[in-house]
């Protein structure tokens, strides 16, 4: 088939080389102009790259609702369109152009996590399992009618990176096999249960912030959630900020209150956390790894020079041990 593709970063460059290699013809493709964001920075594939390397003509674009991107499209004679990782929304005038209307994938098990940063929040939220949808594009966002959706369980031993690595392979596959369908004269696709629908912002800086008064698990989902290269999960030492690298749960209960440092184990020290941590049924965390400002990272053992000092979500001044 012919395709034009909209597409950004390493989602959309993967799920673009895809389409390439299955032999489908791709005669356009729009991409974003590259961002400054932590988020656009770690994962930015090029797209408009890819464009030069495969000589396709290519529109960069913040938003693609102009009437040169519609030209352009409709000039393209394409049977569907493909998008990958599109960061803004797309009007009807845009997407039903070509004779098979659009196709959207995005990494989350829709309807749920529609939106940004869905891996994230998935493995803050505690799921069981993330996945990728492939799903036809309509007015609202990432609503449409679904194709196909594979999904990954998610251990405890899983951070968002391991995550993103599992789910980036499936957009490759996922598209093309959708495609396939489609070609096929497919067209009884599953509609969204809008009733399990939710939608998630973009994460910035105060959705890493660490609040030692939620629950133990909640606390190391969130450090598992923005491990490196993503913007780390972080606290307060007095005024100091701690980047958390690496944490874990403990098996024993730890008892006290949140944010308090209890002891020392290996080369992490525990914490303890949870808005009833005083009742002792909590497990604490045990926190690895940290990093400071000025970029040293250390084991936490080493960086915390005694016990009963106090983790806090905003800075403040040190406490004494008590």
């Amino acid at each position: 088939m012919r395709v034009v593709a909209f597409g950004y970063m390493t989602w959309g460059r993967r799920t673009i080389e895809a389409v390439l290699e299955a032999g489908h013809e791709v005669p356009l493709i729009v991409t974003h102009p590259d961002g400054d964001s932590a988020y656009e920075k770690i994962f930015n594939e090029s797209v408009a790259e890819l464009a030069a390397d495969r000589a396709i003509p290519v529109l960069v674009r913040n938003r693609a609702h102009d009437e040169e991107v519609r030209t352009a499209i409709a000039a393209a004679e394409a049977d569907i369109m493909v998008v990958s990782n599109w960061r803004t929304w797309l009007p009807p005038e845009v997407y039903s152009i070509p004779r098979l209307g659009t196709l959207n994938v995005h990494d989350a098990l829709l309807p749920a996590y529609a939106g940004f940063a869905p891996l994230n929040w998935a493995l803050i939220n505690d799921e069981p399992e993330v996945g990728v949808t492939a799903h036809m594009m309509d007015a609202d966002f990432d609503a449409g009618d679904i194709v196909l959706q594979r999904s990954t369980p998610v251990t405890d031993d899983d951070t968002v990176v391991d995550l993103f690595d599992r789910t980036l392979a499936m957009f490759g596959p996922i598209t093309v096999d959708a495609l396939d369908l489609i070609a096929s004269g497919r067209r009884d696709f599953a509609p969204q249960d809008r009733r399990a629908a939710s939608y998630f912002h973009r994460r910035s800086d105060e959705e890493n912030r660490i609040d030692w008064t939620w629950p133990p698990r909640d606390v190391f989902n969130l450090v598992r959630a923005q491990v490196d290269p993503y913007p780390n999960a972080y606290c307060y030492r007095g005024t100091e900020r701690i980047r958390v690298l690496a944490a874990s749960l403990t098996d024993d209960a730890i008892g006290g209150t949140p944010g308090r440092i209890v002891i020392r184990r290996g080369t992490g020290v525990v914490v303890a956390a949870g808005a009833d941590a005083r009742r002792g049924r909590n497990p604490g965390v045990l926190i690895h790894r940290v990093r400071l400002d000025d970029g040293r990272e250390l084991d936490a053992v080493d960086y915390f020079p005694r016990m009963g000092e106090y983790l806090t979500a905003h800075p403040r001044e040190a406490d004494q041990a008590r």
